[in-house]
C-alpha cells in the first residue's frame, strides 16, 4: 500500500506545524477545493475528501502521534510516493486510513474510548472513627458501618494497630467503589481521630494527667502510685511541691511509632477533705494555731 501524506494533502512543508497551522491550512485547501466551488471538476471532489481525512487523523492527537512515526519513516527519509484517491464511489475514507487509523466506516477509536474500554480501578472511600486514648495505644478490633454500591448497609471488622497516630489512616483493600470494565475495586482509608478523655490529654507523644496530693504528702516528701495508661507507675514527690507543679517521667507516655515512648506529664493537684472527721478538723485547728505561714504574704 502506498503511504498518503497528509502533510502534503494540507499544503504544509512537514510534521513540524503546530495544530492551529493545521486548522488554519485545513481551512484554506477545504475553501478551495469544496465541490461547491468545483462543480465541474471531479478530481476536485476527490482532492477535497483527501482533505477532510488529513485533518481527521492530524487534528487528534492520538491519531497525528502514530502517523508522525509513519510519516518519519517514509517522507522523512524522502522515498515516499504520494498515492491519489482510490477509494470506492461514496466511501469516506482510503484504505490507507481504515488500515492505520480506523475501521472500515473510518471512525478513528478516541482516548476517550479507549479509556471507556481498558479496565479501570474504582475511587476509594475515605471516612473516620474515633478512638479513646487508652483504645489506641493498646489496639482493638472496630467495627464500622459503609455503604455498599446498592445502597445497603455493610459491617466491616477493622483491626487498629495499637499505637496508632492521630490522623493516620488504616488502608482496607478493595472495599472502596466498585471497578469498571473488570477493574478492582477502590480501597478504603480509615482515617483514626484519637479523642482526649476526663483522665489523659495526648499532645504529640506525651501523655498529660492530674496527680492528687493531700496537703501532708505535698509537705513531707513521699513516693505514690499513679495508674498508667499501661502500668502502675511510682512517682517521687518532692517535699514542699506546689500544686500546678509539674512532674515529667520518662517513656511512660505514648508510643512513637519506632519502639519508644514519649513522656508522662503529672500536674499536681493538692487536695483537702471536702467532709474532714473531727480529728482531722482538730488537727487543721493545731495547725492553724502552730503555723505561721501565709501563703498571701509571699
Amino acid at each position: 500500500m502506498i503511504f498518503k501524506d497528509y502533510y502534503k494533502i494540507l499544503d504544509l512543508p512537514n510534521n513540524k506545524v503546530s495544530m492551529t497551522q493545521i486548522k488554519t491550512a485545513y481551512r484554506e485547501q477545504a475553501k478551495k477545493y469544496h465541490p461547491d466551488v468545483n462543480i465541474a471538476n471531479s478530481r476536485n471532489e476527490e482532492r477535497f475528501k483527501d482533505i477532510n481525512e488529513a485533518y481527521r487523523v492530524l487534528s487528534d492527537n492520538i491519531s497525528k502521534r502514530k502517523y508522525d512515526r509513519l510519516w518519519n519513516r517514509t517522507v522523512g527519509r524522502k522515498n515516499a510516493s504520494y498515492e491519489e484517491s482510490k477509494r470506492k464511489k461514496g466511501s469516506l475514507s482510503s484504505d490507507f486510513f481504515n488500515m492505520f487509523f480506523g475501521t472500515a466506516d473510518g471512525n478513528i477509536t478516541s482516548k476517550k474510548e479507549k479509556i471507556k474500554k481498558e479496565p479501570a480501578k474504582g475511587e476509594n472511600v475515605e471516612t473516620e472513627i474515633n478512638l479513646s486514648i487508652e483504645d489506641a495505644f493498646r489496639g482493638k478490633e472496630q467495627f464500622i458501618g459503609v455503604r455498599t454500591v446498592d445502597g445497603k448497609l455493610k459491617k466491616l471488622e477493622v483491626k487498629v494497630p495499637a499505637g496508632i497516630q492521630n490522623n493516620e489512616k488504616i488502608r482496607v483493600v478493595g472495599q472502596g467503589k466498585q471497578g469498571k470494565n473488570g477493574g478492582k475495586n477502590g480501597d478504603l482509608f480509615i482515617r483514626v481521630k484519637i479523642k482526649n478523655d476526663d483522665k489523659f490529654k495526648l499532645e504529640g507523644y506525651d501523655l498529660k494527667s492530674n496527680l492528687y496530693l493531700t496537703p501532708w504528702e505535698a509537705a513531707l516528701s513521699t513516693k505514690v502510685v499513679f495508674h498508667g495508661i499501661n502500668e502502675d507507675v511510682s512517682v517521687y514527690v518532692p517535699a514542699g511541691i506546689q500544686s500546678g507543679e509539674k512532674i515529667e517521667i520518662e517513656n511512660r507516655g505514648y508510643k512513637d511509632g519506632k519502639g519508644g515512648r514519649g513522656k508522662l506529664i503529672l500536674d499536681t493537684k493538692i487536695m483537702i477533705p471536702k467532709t474532714p472527721s473531727e480529728k482531722e478538723l482538730e488537727l487543721f485547728k493545731k495547725m492553724e494555731k502552730l503555723s505561721t505561714f501565709n501563703p498571701r504574704n509571699n
